[in-house]
């Protein structure tokens, strides 16, 4: 959830989901950032218009415009192992009523913080807000909830199947229907 990473999900909207019919935003394992209200922001504008060029094909006027949005349906997946900024999105992407959320809630270890360097020349990361959500929950300690729980079996991440990703992918087909 930082700028290179932000950067990455431009390039893949534009080179691999602008064709597809939706697409599942996978957050599992996410260890935070600072960038989530600017993700968020991608997968919440919605088109309102279309623009063809003459001689060209018709699309969707945000992205003639060279916005960034993805304007398709999609599913999040998120998992225990998902914290901070993940947690931030998680909770943005619930609120804002973009689609379901699979897989098992959040770690619930949010709080901002910053790095204050020690006299060694080591540093520490201290906290420094407090984050709540819009009902005005503190969100430490209060895992962000999921609307399919899905929990991988034991062992499953040393197999090719993922029970989670599975469901995400079912989540989203039968909301394409």
């Amino acid at each position: 959830m930082g700028d290179s990473d932000l950067a990455q999900l431009y390039l893949d909207l534009d080179a691999q989901n602008q064709s597809k019919q939706g697409v599942v935003i996978d957050v599992r394992n996410n260890n935070g950032g600072y960038v989530n209200g600017r993700v968020i922001d991608v997968f919440a504008r919605r088109n309102y218009l279309l623009m063809t060029p003459r001689d060209g094909a018709t699309e969707p006027s945000r992205q003639a415009l060279g916005q960034r949005a993805l304007g398709l349906p999609t599913v999040l997946v998120t998992n225990e192992s998902t914290l901070s900024d993940g947690e931030d999105f998680t909770e943005g992407y619930r609120t804002l009523g973009l689609g379901k959320v699979v897989g098992t809630p959040t770690a619930g270890w949010i709080i901002f913080t910053g790095s204050q360097r020690l006299i060694d020349g080591s540093a520490v990361r201290v906290p420094g807000q407090r984050i709540d959500d819009t009902r005005g929950q503190n969100m430490e300690l209060h895992p962000r909830p999921v609307d399919v729980e899905v929990s991988r079996p034991l062992g499953e991440t040393e197999t090719d199947e993922d029970a989670q990703l599975k469901q995400a992918v079912s989540t989203l087909l039968g909301e394409l229907k």
